[in-house]
């Protein structure tokens, strides 16, 4: 009796994804990028991987292929990658639990009958558990490659509304992940970007410069001319720039956290300092809060990075980080919304997800459609909570 090569292949290469999921090892460092690069896909989109399972080791069944000893094993094998995978769906569908508990100790356990929209009460099971990578809708038109500032493709944004064009609708400026040294527009954070759209806001999702081309505050400069750019030109596509809101992923969670706390401040907005670049609120996914390239770690808040602008007249901050993240360290999270929240004056959310790991917001998963929802009642509550006069710049 022959082993069945091409079943033993789909096993090996599930089950070690598998592993990298479940138990996301996050020291030392080469293994906790092996659990970033091998495990995101199926922590994110578990139902995939089991289908594949189910499927491959039925088709072998069928084909008389699983009666020899090392078939046998292969099976076993399989078995144990889908309670694995079983496991990282439990997890995701937690999340849930974890941002409504977080909301409940950040805004009270009253907040929803501060909301004054409606919030959504269903999440899109068929695309998720069907068509997870999707993110088109019908409801909603990308308008691609808007320039924003004269630094080539690295100063362009997309905008998402709703094709209907309503008026007066809030803006949300996204900032993309990748270290400073990568990452592009249109990757990250679709989701988020599509649901709020299709709710009358207006998005924006930015490119910045990058490293080599420009280094520390040449990204934090970028970010606030998109900001001044909304202010300028939003309205044209049926915006209220007055109500603007910044989020970002990894290192465009570290932008969009600088932004919130420095509103007006000259150091990042050279050439255009009457701009004004103060922000509703911020809302901070998977953020990097560490050591900038070539800065020396240490316990003083760096200038470098958004805890090193704390204030008290800092807006509202959701912070969003998973407890798995294998790049960007949970306890850096942790750390970063304890400052907030020694020295702000102003509501800070943290939800902290059971299994998360980096890049959690690349598909439609049971974890991120939990997050947006999260998003969207954290923004529905600021806006309408009582207007506060803008902090001007410290």
């Amino acid at each position: 009796m022959t082993v069945p090569m091409g079943y033993v292949g789909t096993t090996a290469v599930f089950a070690w994804c598998t592993f990298f999921a479940v138990v996301a090892p996050r020291r030392p460092r080469p293994l906790a990028s092996m659990s970033f690069w091998f495990g995101l896909g199926l922590n994110e989109v578990p139902f995939v991987g089991l289908y594949l399972l189910v499927g491959s080791t039925a088709l072998a069944a069928a084909e008389g292929d699983l009666r020899s000893p090392g078939a046998k094993a292969t099976a076993a094998v399989a078995a144990v990658a889908a309670a694995g995978l079983a496991v990282s769906a439990w997890r995701g569908l937690r999340t849930d639990r974890a941002v409504e508990r977080a909301l409940q100790h950040g805004l009270g356990t009253d907040w929803r009958d501060r909301v004054r929209v409606s919030l959504r009460r269903h999440r899109p099971w068929a695309r998720i558990l069907l068509l997870p990578g999707l993110m088109w809708r019908r409801d909603v038109e990308r308008i691609p490659n808007i320039r924003y500032a004269d630094a080539g493709r690295r100063n362009l944004l997309d905008v998402y509304r709703r094709r209907d064009a309503p008026q007066g609708g809030p803006v949300l400026i996204y900032f993309h992940g990748g270290g400073y040294t990568g990452g592009a527009k249109n990757r990250e954070a679709r989701p988020l970007l599509y649901r709020l759209a299709s709710q009358g806001w207006v998005c924006l999702s930015a490119n910045y410069r990058l490293r080599p081309e420009t280094s520390f505050p040449g990204h934090q400069i970028d970010a606030k001319k998109v900001i001044a750019w909304a202010r300028e030109h939003a309205a044209a596509y049926g915006a209220d720039p007055s109500r603007l809101f910044v989020a970002g992923s990894s290192a465009g969670s570290n932008l969009a956290g600088l932004c919130a706390l420095t509103p007006n401040d000259p150091a990042f907005q050279p050439g255009f300092e009457s701009a004004d670049t103060s922000v509703t609120a911020a809302i901070c996914l998977y953020g990097y809060y560490g050591h900038y390239f070539g800065e020396e770690p240490d316990e003083t808040p760096s200038p470098y990075q958004p805890q090193g602008y704390i204030h008290p007249g800092a807006p509202p901050i959701l912070v969003v980080h998973g407890t798995k993240d294998a790049l960007a360290p949970v306890e850096g999270a942790r750390n970063f919304v304890a400052r907030l929240r020694r020295v702000s004056d102003n509501t800070v959310v943290y939800a902290e997800l059971p299994g998360g790991q980096h890049a959690f917001d690349v598909f439609h998963s049971p974890r991120f459609e939990a997050v947006v929802d999260g998003v969207e009642a954290f923004a529905s509550w600021v806006l309408s909570a009582p207007k506060r006069t803008p902090e001007s710049a410290r």
